[in-house]
């Protein structure tokens, strides 16, 4: 498969976007490769690139966006960081990333098991950890369920996981708020941001549309 080119990334709507990276999925679930010549898309690329998403995940090293989603050179914009949370740089990338160089999804995208969501639960403290994992703190606070003070902590992966999926409904809530640049982008239809949870144990994404 080529990689994007102007002409190709012209073509790609917000929601032809998602489905790409639904097909990309599930041919990695099932351990079907999309066929690429790997070094001729970097001498595609070699002259500028022309991505279609952009996708925002955790550093995790089960979480590669262009593996779970079978994509080649060129095709995404990836940003990651510990917990799959927004600040004024990681916004800055993303308005790049769809005002100036033209994706059309922007997908916040966390998962299950998540060290950084578990630290958060447990009130972790280690150096610059401390003020990083305060930004998902809002998302453990956000979760009611259990009361029982014994559960709220990384023991409990259910737990866990519910944080997890706030904290990417929370990162979504800030992007609106927080970027007038691609709120107004996805206001008039030119961009689509959702969020998706990514399962280590199965491989699947599963996307809040």
């Amino acid at each position: 498969m080529k990689a994007h080119t102007r002409e190709t990334q012209a073509t790609m709507t917000p929601q032809k976007s998602l489905e790409y990276l639904k097909e990309g999925n599930i041919r990695f679930q099932n351990n079907l490769k999309t066929n690429r010549n790997l070094l001729e898309q970097v001498n595609d690329t070699s002259e500028g690139q022309f991505p279609f998403a952009t996708i925002l995940s955790c550093i995790d090293s089960r979480v590669s966006a262009e593996l779970v989603f079978d994509q080649g050179l060129g095709d995404i914009f990836s940003v990651r960081i510990a917990g799959n949370f927004v600040n004024t740089d990681i916004l800055g990338s993303m308005e790049f990333a769809c005002k100036l160089a033209g994706t059309k999804l922007i997908v916040v995208l966390g998962h299950t098991a998540c060290g950084a969501v578990k630290g958060a639960c447990d009130d972790a403290k280690l150096g610059n950890l401390t003020s990083m994992l305060a930004k998902i703190k809002p998302a453990v606070e956000a979760v009611p369920e259990p009361r029982d003070t014994s559960l709220r902590n990384s023991s409990n992966l259910e737990f866990v996981d519910k944080v997890a999926s706030k904290n990417v409904q929370i990162a979504i809530d800030n992007i609106m708020k927080d970027s007038p640049v691609l709120a107004e982008m996805a206001q008039n239809g030119d961009i689509k941001i959702v969020g998706a949870m990514y399962d280590i144990n199965t491989g699947a994404v599963d996307f809040y549309e």
